[in-house]
C-alpha cells in the first residue's frame, strides 16, 4: 500500500486539476482528486482569467485530497502555463485581473519594444524571441497607457506564484516561470535589468527568484483551518507547465530530444546552458530554465490548439464530436492533400478554426478541404511537418544526430499524431507519460521534501510506473516528398 501522497495542482489554459500521487517510492500512481474548467472571459477591458475561481477551485480540491489521504499529503506543488501574471500592491492586495496572454493589447508592442531595444540584443539579455504571449509585451502596453495598476504595483506575481502567495502568504517568483517572461536573463539568474529599464518597467515590482524545489511555507492558518490539516508544506516545483513536463519524461541516458504535446507543442533539447548564438536567434529558439539548473532550448510550435478550436466551433454548431472520433476522421481522410502553418498569425486567436483553416487554403491556392476529415487531416499532417521543419533546425544549429524523440503529454493519446511524428522525423518516437506535467511537478516535491535523492532517480520511479509506446518510422519517401511541398509553402 502506498504510504506517501503528493498533491500536483495542475492548471492548463482550459481546465485545471489536483493530482494525487501515491508511492512507496518503489511505484507511482496518480488519482485526480479534483476537476474544474478554466475558461476565459471577455470583458469591456480585454480577456482575463477568472482567478479568484481557480483559487476557490484550487482550495475546495486541497480540502477533498485531506479528507482522502489525511496524514499521507506530504506536500503541494503548483505548474501552469507561462507568462501570464498578476500585480499587487504594497498591502497584497490584487489591483486588476489577470489578462490572457492572447488579449490583444499586445498588438504593436512587439515594435515599440524594438525600437527600445534591438530584439538581437534582448535575445542576448533574455535567451528568447519576442512571441505575442510574452509577459514583456503585455507589460509595455500597461506601461504605455500608463496604467492605474501598474503605477500602484509593488509586486509581479505569475499564475503560480500570485495563488501560492494566496495559499501560503509568501511573495516569491519561481524562476522557471520568470525566464518564460523575456525580462529574465538565463545566464546571470536574475531578472534582465537592461530591458526592464529600457522598457521604463518600475524596477520594484521584479522581486526575489527562488529555485525550483524551494519550500515556500506551510499554507496559511485560514486556508489550513478550511481544507482541514496543517503543515502542509507549499513547494514552487518547476511551476512552468512545460518544465515540469520536460522533468516529467525519463529520457534515456544520452537522451535529450524532447516534445510537450498539448495545446501547444514544444520542441527541444535539455542542455546544460543557453544557447543564443546568431543562428539559434535567428531560428527563433528560445532558452527557459527547467529543473534543477538545466536549460530547455526550444521552440513553441502551435500544436492540439488547431483541433481543439475545430472540435470547440463544431460543437458549436451542433455536433459535439469526442477527440477518438475526430482522429478516425482524420486516420480515415486522403494524406497530403493541402498543407497549412501551424503557426500562421490567422490561427492565433480563438474563432471558427475550420473557416481559417479553409481560407488559408484559398488563400495559398491549394485545394480546399470541404469535410471534416480532410480538415483535420490537414491539420494533423502540417503539426507534424512543422515537427520536421523545428527537428532539422535543432540538428543544424548543435551538430548532433539523434536516435529518437521522447514525446510526454495529453498530446500522445491521438495516436495519429503520434505516429506522423515518426513519419515525419524518421526516428522513432518514446511517447510518454501522458501526465508528464503532474509526474515532473512531483518529481520536484519529492526531491525537495528529501523523498528522492535527485532528478536521476524521479524519472527512474517515473519510468517504472507508466507504459510507454514505441512508435517506428514509416512511409519515408511520401513523407520526404511532403515534406519539400511544405517547405515551399513556407518560402
Amino acid at each position: 500500500m502506498p504510504k506517501k501522497v503528493f498533491l500536483s495542482i495542475d492548471l492548463g489554459a482550459g481546465s485545471g486539476r489536483i493530482i494525487a500521487a501515491k508511492t512507496d517510492f518503489s511505484i507511482l500512481y496518480l488519482e485526480e482528486v479534483h476537476r474544474f474548467n478554466n475558461p476565459g472571459t471577455e470583458l469591456p477591458g480585454g480577456s482575463y482569467w477568472n482567478i479568484i475561481g481557480l483559487y476557490r477551485d484550487i482550495v475546495e480540491g486541497l480540502r477533498k485530497a485531506v479528507a482522502t489521504y489525511g496524514d499521507r499529503i506530504c506536500s503541494i506543488g503548483i505548474d501552469t502555463w507561462g507568462c501570464d501574471f498578476g500585480l499587487l500592491d504594497r498591502d497584497g492586495r490584487l489591483l486588476d485581473m489577470p489578462h490572457q496572454y492572447r488579449d490583444s493589447r499586445f498588438e504593436g508592442m512587439a515594435e515599440k519594444m524594438h525600437a527600445r531595444m534591438p530584439e538581437a540584443e534582448i535575445y542576448q539579455h533574455t535567451g528568447l524571441r519576442t512571441n505575442f504571449y510574452n509577459s514583456s509585451l503585455h507589460l509595455l502596453a500597461e506601461q504605455i497607457r500608463q496604467s492605474p495598476s501598474l503605477l500602484q504595483a509593488e509586486h509581479l506575481l505569475f499564475i503560480p506564484d500570485l495563488l501560492a502567495y494566496w495559499l501560503t502568504g509568501v511573495i516569491a517568483n519561481e524562476r522557471t516561470l520568470a525566464s518564460t517572461s523575456q525580462l529574465f536573463n538565463p545566464r546571470t539568474d536574475d531578472w534582465a535589468w537592461p530591458l526592464i529599464d529600457a522598457l521604463e518597467l518600475p524596477r520594484k515590482i521584479f522581486g526575489k527568484v527562488v529555485a525550483p524545489g524551494t519550500i515556500l511555507g506551510p499554507l496559511r492558518a485560514e486556508v489550513a483551518d478550511y481544507i482541514g490539516k496543517e503543515n502542509i508544506p507549499l513547494i514552487a516545483s518547476a511551476s512552468h507547465d512545460t518544465a515540469s513536463a520536460v522533468a516529467g519524461i525519463p529520457m534515456s541516458q544520452g537522451d535529450n530530444l524532447w516534445l510537450s504535446s498539448g495545446t501547444w507543442s514544444i520542441m527541444g533539447l535539455e542542455a546544460p546552458a543557453p544557447i543564443t548564438s546568431d543562428a539559434a536567434f535567428h531560428a527563433g529558439f528560445c532558452n527557459e530554465i527547467g529543473h534543477t539548473g538545466t536549460i530547455r532550448f526550444l521552440k513553441n510550435i502551435s500544436g492540439l490548439w488547431l483541433i481543439q478550436e475545430c472540435k470547440r466551433q463544431w460543437a458549436i454548431d451542433g455536433e459535439d464530436l469526442d477527440y477518438a472520433a475526430l482522429a478516425e476522421l482524420a486516420i480515415e481522410a486522403p494524406a497530403f492533400t493541402a498543407f497549412i502553418d501551424p503557426d500562421h498569425p490567422s490561427f492565433s486567436s480563438p474563432g471558427d478554426m475550420p473557416e481559417k483553416i479553409q481560407q488559408y487554403c484559398r488563400n495559398t491556392g491549394q485545394i480546399v478541404p470541404n469535410v471534416k476529415g480532410r480538415i483535420l487531416r490537414i491539420a494533423t499532417d502540417s503539426i507534424a511537418l512543422k515537427y520536421r521543419v523545428t527537428y532539422y533546425k535543432i540538428k543544424a544549429l548543435t551538430g548532433h544526430s539523434f536516435a529518437r524523440l521522447h514525446v510526454g503529454g495529453g498530446g500522445i493519446q491521438n495516436a495519429h499524431l503520434t505516429q506522423a511524428t515518426a513519419n515525419a522525423l524518421g526516428i522513432e518516437v518514446v511517447a510518454g507519460p501522458v501526465e508528464a506535467t503532474s509526474c515532473g511537478n512531483i518529481a520536484m516535491q519529492m526531491i525537495a521534501t528529501g523523498h528522492v535523492a535527485d532528478m536521476e532517480s524521479a524519472r527512474t520511479l517515473i519510468k517504472n510506473s507508466f507504459e510507454f509506446k514505441v512508435y517506428s518510422p514509416a512511409d519515408a519517401d511520401s513523407w520526404a516528398q511532403a515534406y519539400e511541398e511544405f517547405k515551399k509553402l513556407l518560402g
